[in-house]
């Protein structure tokens, strides 16, 4: 109380905060000059920014009329930086050194806590800073007079050499070849000194108007440095409570989380994992673990997420592998990035991993030999392949790490299914790029307890499905029976004909449904996880409304339609395989999950306009029955109809023909005059798909 009474209080003065140059004010501060010189004086000839880096270069005129300026000394700097020609090019155009650049560095790396205050009828308006900059003189003009001097020194060199020596003696050069920049590597170069150095430099310069002192712009900008609205609502910021104003003058020391060790950047807590999207936390998880159940999956993720959510988020991720969730190879070897031990491509490590886990989808074991054998990588890229989902057994190989999960199977035969298509366009597309054999697509016998469970023949399936529909046959005859009552209470007058449910046996030796769950000679009973009584459809117990039916017409005939637009011709194998991802791109349940069988998408075929090509292939061709299939879209009603119906007969007679045949068969049948060129788009656009 002593001290108060001591020092009491003079004036109050109300505070106010001016918003209108927030982020956009500086405070420059330039270097100490003579008493005779004030920076009010000075012309400012050119001034410029990068706000990025905020970073600004001003250049100044120098009186050069001051008794304190040496004239000699000027003419020196200017002649040593210009020489004795002067040019648009030239630094000091006048011949002496009349100009002065300053370059700026931030002062302070947080300048929250300054800002510009003008006191003006007891009121202090308060301006918060955007940045500190010190300005200090640039002296490249240095450089290029050395640069200058180098030049000349050169030239002098190169004139007194005797014409004997211009010549250049030839030389043994090495070439070297750089090796693939590794993620290591690279975020190394880029955290480098020369690397943030050419960043800064890259930014352009934008070019700023200098208003003096007294101009009337200016003026009108120091307007703004009041605050335009004296009202409580525009300055809230300032009315803080005695202990929220205590904290902001003395906030809460930091140095013991800055004491705390550093994770690696790799690492990421639990608690800062969930509070990204779920996308990322399922994607961060798969990519940290490789391979994972899925129930494990929702038991990381915490309580109340949505399971239908996880399963939509881990399928863009992961692929199913026996029940499991495995993570896809896209993202573990991201595009542009490649392997540390053999430099391979990411695209050539995604295609050997996708072997790795279809091999997985068809048998418990792998073997390191033929993997390697088959992709053609190097050992280590295998190993680590094999690594990510499976153990190695002494003697027997690798064996993937994870017991079937059944329970997925069961609860999700849609997803299941789903995963099938997509594992049926990878075996595709890997049958292509290896060329692989029939030993490579046939697994490997197993030993009898591994045989028993997971080896099932195709007569065996027949005779399972045969005697499920005999154990539904009497459930179906009473909801027969109770939908015939129902009718002839509800509807005595109009009696109809309910038709009688007839149970749809398996063909054995006839026409054999498309296989859209596996793909044709794996037997084994094990695909993707999936058992063949677990089915996610069971066609053999029962038919299809008729309704559902007509819906399932309209969505085949639409495949069709859309695809034969897109690729005139194609073949049947083809068309499967198109088909295959079609369905993988459906959503679950969708209805052409039915059941599609060949001569059904054959029919539609032909009834969407489409005319099966005999082509004659010769008899020791090695190409599958499908292959030898070959339809195509007659009319399509564009220019080029005519032309490829030409095309479709010449290809009936001969399954080669030369291209002077086919450009003369055209010209007669058209009547047109065609070129190379012109016979080569017309052969790209009518067979675009096997082109």
């Amino acid at each position: 109380m002593a001290n108060e009474e001591d020092d009491p209080i003079i004036q109050e003065i109300d505070v106010y905060l001016a918003r209108s140059l927030l982020e956009k004010l500086y405070l420059f501060q330039y270097p100490i000059r003579p008493a005779s010189m004030t920076y009010d004086d000075v012309t400012h000839l050119s001034a410029k920014i990068k706000p990025k880096q905020q970073k600004v270069e001003l250049e100044m005129a120098i009186d050069t009329l001051n008794p304190n300026y040496c004239r000699s000394k000027g003419e020196q700097i200017a002649l040593n930086v210009d020489g004795t020609c002067t040019d648009e090019t030239s630094t000091y155009s006048s011949k002496l050194m009349d100009k002065q650049t300053f370059c700026s560095s931030q002062a302070a790396s947080n300048v929250s806590r300054y800002a510009a205050a003008v006191y003006k009828k007891g009121e202090l308006h308060l301006t918060p800073l955007h940045g500190i900059l010190q300005l200090r003189p640039s002296f490249t003009y240095l450089d290029k007079a050395d640069a200058k001097h180098r030049e000349r020194e050169a030239a002098n060199e190169g004139g007194d050499s005797s014409q004997d020596e211009a010549e250049d003696d030839v030389k043994q050069i090495t070439v070297r070849f750089s090796r693939p920049e590794t993620e290591q590597a690279r975020q190394r170069r880029v955290q480098s000194y020369e690397f943030l150095q050419k960043r800064q430099a890259e930014e352009h310069w934008v070019h700023l108007h200098y208003y003096g002192l007294k101009d009337s712009r200016s003026e009108h900008e120091r307007q703004y440095l009041f605050s335009q609205g004296h009202g409580l609502a525009e300055n809230t910021e300032l009315i803080k409570s005695p202990s929220e104003y205590l904290m902001m003058l003395m906030p809460p020391s930091v140095e013991e989380e800055n004491d705390k060790p550093m994770a690696p950047s790799n690492v990421l807590s639990m608690a800062q994992l969930r509070t990204l999207p779920l996308a990322d936390q399922i994607k961060i998880l798969m990519k940290n673990v490789k391979v994972m159940p899925f129930a494990n999956l929702m038991s990381l993720l915490g309580s109340g997420t949505d399971p239908t959510a996880v399963l939509r988020c881990v399928q863009q991720v992961a692929l199913l592998v026996q029940g499991n969730w495995v993570v896809k190879s896209d993202v573990l070897y991201p595009k542009d990035t490649s392997s540390p031990h053999s430099g391979v491509p990411a695209e050539v490590l995604c295609r050997g991993r996708d072997f790795v886990m279809w091999k997985f989808t068809q048998d418990r074991w792998v073997v390191r030999k033929e993997v390697a054998a088959v992709t053609k990588l190097c050992p280590e890229d295998v190993k680590d392949f094999l690594e990510h989902m499976s153990v190695a057994r002494i003697n027997k190989g690798w064996e993937f790490m994870l017991p079937y999960d059944e329970d997925f199977v069961k609860k999700h035969p849609d997803i299941v299914q789903r995963q099938q298509m997509l594992w049926m366009g990878i075996q595709a597309k890997l049958e292509k790029v290896y060329n692989l054999l029939k030993e490579h697509l046939t697994p490997k016998k197993q030993d009898a307890q591994s045989a028993h469970q997971l080896l099932v023949s195709g007569e065996q399936r027949v005779n399972m499905a045969k005697a499920k529909v005999k154990q539904n046959y009497g459930q179906l005859e009473k909801e027969l029976q109770k939908q015939k009552a129902e009718m002839r209470s509800n509807d005595a007058a109009a009696k109809t004909d309910v038709p009688n449910i007839r149970i749809k046996e398996e063909p054995v030796g006839e026409e054999e449904p498309m296989d859209t769950s596996a793909h044709e000679g794996l037997n084994n009973g094990l695909v993707n996880g999936l058992h063949p009584a677990q089915g996610s459809t069971d066609p053999l117990n029962g038919h299809l409304p008729g309704g559902c039916i007509d819906r399932v017409a309209q969505e085949l005939k639409a495949f069709v339609s859309s695809t034969f637009k897109k690729q005139f011709v194609l073949t049947l194998s083809e068309l499967k395989r198109l088909f295959n991802l079609h369905l993988a791109s459906l959503p679950p349940g969708h209805t052409l999950f039915s059941g599609i069988s060949d001569k059904m998408l054959q029919d539609m075929v032909l009834d969407t306009g489409c005319k099966q090509i005999l082509v004659p292939f010769p008899p020791q061709t090695a190409a599958s029955p499908d292959e030898l299939k070959v339809y195509a879209l007659w009319e399509a009603g564009d220019t080029y109809d005519q032309h490829r119906q030409v095309l479709l007969e010449i290809f009936s007679k001969n399954y080669r023909v030369r291209r002077n045949v086919i450009q003369n068969q055209l010209s007669q049948e058209c009547g047109e005059d065609l070129n190379k060129q012109e016979v080569d788009r017309v052969l790209k656009v009518s067979f675009c798909s096997l082109w």
